[in-house]
């Protein structure tokens, strides 16, 4: 087993604009001309509903005159010669603009939605493309929290500033052209300070309150990850009756993110606070501007109007500008460490022309293997064995000899330091890891089950075949009688990590859906270290019956269970020590015979000798 692990490089912080960039391939995928015309479809609709709005307070500025000049001439009275086409082209260009808006979100929604999933499968990918390494440095509890918040912040991300930042930069813009146009350059000015200003403040405290942000995030993953983590754990738990300690430690990632959202949320009063003064400072110089020009005679009372109205009208969006800003950080901050894990460098990786491995048996051979974790604690020196095709090889030794890391070798989770491994003689770093995984079937020392059911879980070997043939191979496993004794048979849940069941019910589970798989290579890592007398002797006759015609490889703790193998391996600091069959090595004397004496004293009953071996 690895000791002290060097930790899986995630890149340091990256830029925002990278974010976008990593993000905009999937909102104009190469391959997907529909979508990309549907972009098209819902940029046009989006300046078409600023362009409909913007002259809004135009047509109030011609209703306004065309009243109060009617008034003012004495004539007739209003209501005879209301001005009804300018009033409807004013609601006209309300529904207008409404509509484009609701368009341009038709265009758009699938383009959006495609991406959210895209990203999400992606991640999801490639977390399961990473090094095994990098998963032992890794708590899933936080990957997933990581996940989880990067999809919702594209969601908002998309929500927010495709169709709300640019959409009020649009808007600003032909509104600050009509009032220079119409009003002259003090009007535009005045709008072009009151908007700038709003802007440099929003940015200035908003990047302040970023950094309360990424502290609030890491409090609250911290404190996800140690919940799950505990829960995971809760036999352990009630063991140690520690339920006040794991409280306690939970709580230092509660009392964190409390420390961390208290001062997120007294930023927001600061920043809103501001925003309201900027704007209300725009809007009344504004006002006295166009009062002092009607007094004058230079505007009038539709101008008036107008000017306000504007004003008014922009700084709806300057408002929701401020909290979209907000979001659209906040979500680049939260989308940052999932890009992070996209960037992060898969260790073991097929070679692009890699073919598949080509069966002629499944011989395995270990040719001088070195390796280690890391540069500073060498697990495997010089390992040479072979294991021919249908024969059987068991590997024992005291804890961290390295019995474990071979398996990990065999599945290339890891590559080798120095030599080669070989299947047929494929060295497994030129062949695809999905085709050689698929020639190797494991029954482990603690058998992980996925919260489902029973038959889902045997089904993981072949998730292609029936429930027939699910249902066989729990019988060749000897666990089909016990499951059609349970009330639901093979929809019985197992529960997290297959509590429910017994550690005998978990390895026949095991041995079943390695029997679906029908893998050439067999491997047996510590499978029945864990159990009682009985329930090892039960499962080491099902391991037999799966293993008879396949090459195997045995890792084993307790002797008793490889003495019938065709050659055993005694590993000891990496190094192979002995080798042969058991009898023979029992004759020796040496750290074999050693091993066998010890394990029989404390066992404190019969020899074992007769106990049938797996192999």
């Amino acid at each position: 087993m690895p000791s002290d692990p060097v930790p899986a490089k995630v890149p340091g912080a990256r830029s925002q604009w990278q974010t976008l960039k990593d993000l905009l391939p999937h909102l104009w995928p190469a391959d997907r001309p529909d979508l990309r015309r549907r972009v098209v479809l819902a940029m046009v609709c989006l300046f078409a509903a600023k362009g409909a709005i913007v002259v809004v307070p135009l047509l109030y500025k011609q209703a306004v005159d065309a009243l109060t000049l009617t008034g003012a001439a004495g004539g007739p009275p209003p209501e005879i010669v209301v001005p009804v086409f300018i009033i409807l082209a004013y609601g006209a260009a309300r529904v207008f603009s409404l509509s484009f808006q609701e368009l341009r979100d038709f265009f758009f929604a699938k383009v959006g939605q495609r991406a959210i999933r895209q990203v999400a499968l992606g991640t999801f990918k490639h977390l399961h493309g990473l090094s095994l390494q990098f998963h032992l440095d890794r708590q899933t509890g936080g990957l997933s929290r990581v996940i989880e918040r990067g999809t919702k912040a594209i969601d908002t991300l998309l929500s927010f500033a495709l169709f709300s930042i640019l959409p009020t930069f649009v808007e600003l813009g032909f509104s600050v052209a009509i009032l220079w146009a119409l009003y002259g350059i003090e009007v535009a000015a005045i709008t072009l300070v009151t908007v700038s200003s709003y802007i440099v403040y929003t940015y200035r405290v908003t990047e302040w309150r970023l950094q309360l942000r990424r502290e609030m995030n890491e409090s609250d993953q911290q404190a996800n990850t140690r919940a799950i983590d505990s829960l995971i754990n809760y036999e352990t738990v009630k063991y140690f009756a520690n339920e006040a300690h794991e409280a306690a430690r939970y709580d230092v990632g509660l009392r964190a993110y409390e420390t961390a959202a208290t001062a997120s949320k007294t930023s927001l009063s600061i920043l809103n606070i501001g925003q309201a003064a900027i704007i209300a400072a725009g809007v009344t110089a504004l006002m006295l501007l166009s009062a002092m020009r009607v007094a004058e005679g230079t505007m009038t009372a539709g101008d008036f109007v107008a000017v306000n109205a504007y004003m008014m009208q922009l700084a709806q969006p300057l408002n929701f500008f401020g909290f979209v800003y907000r979001e659209v950080k906040q979500s680049l901050v939260d989308m940052e460490t999932m890009f992070q894990l996209l960037k992060v460098d898969t260790q073991v990786k097929d070679s692009p022309s890699a073919p598949d491995l080509h069966l002629q048996g499944g011989r395995i051979e270990f040719k001088n293997v070195h390796f280690a974790y890391d540069s500073e604690r060498q697990i495997l020196r010089g390992i040479d064995f072979a294991v021919p095709p249908g024969h059987s090889v068991a590997v024992v030794g005291p804890s961290g000899a390295g019995k474990s890391t071979l398996s990990r070798l065999l599945f290339r989770f890891y590559d080798v330091t120095e030599g080669r491994i070989e299947i047929d003689g494929q060295d497994l770093r030129e062949i695809t890891q999905a085709s050689l995984r698929r020639a190797i079937g494991i029954v482990p020392q603690d058998t992980v089950l996925f919260n489902d059911t029973i038959g889902y879980n045997i089904a993981y070997g072949n998730p292609t075949v029936g429930p027939a043939e699910v249902e066989r191979a729990a019988d060749l496993a000897h666990i089909g009688s016990f499951v059609r004794g349970l009330p639901k048979g093979l929809e019985s849940l197992v529960g997290e990590r297959g509590l429910k069941l017994s550690g005998g019910e978990k390895q026949r589970v095991a041995i079943a859906r390695t029997i679906l798989k029908a893998p050439a290579i067999l491997l047996f890592d510590e499978a029945t270290s864990a159990l009682d007398t009985q329930t090892e002797r039960e499962i080491q006759a099902n391991l037999r019956e799966v293993s008879r015609g396949r090459t195997t490889l045995v890792i084993a703790h307790r002797l008793s269970t490889v003495v019938e193998a065709d050659e055993i391996l005694v590993l000891e600091a990496g190094q192979i020590v002995e080798r042969g069959r058991h009898a023979d090595l029992l004759a020796a004397g040496g750290v074999y015979a050693a091993m066998w004496q010890r394990q029989q004293e404390a066992e404190k009953g019969p020899a074992e000798d007769s106990v049938h071996s797996p192999v």
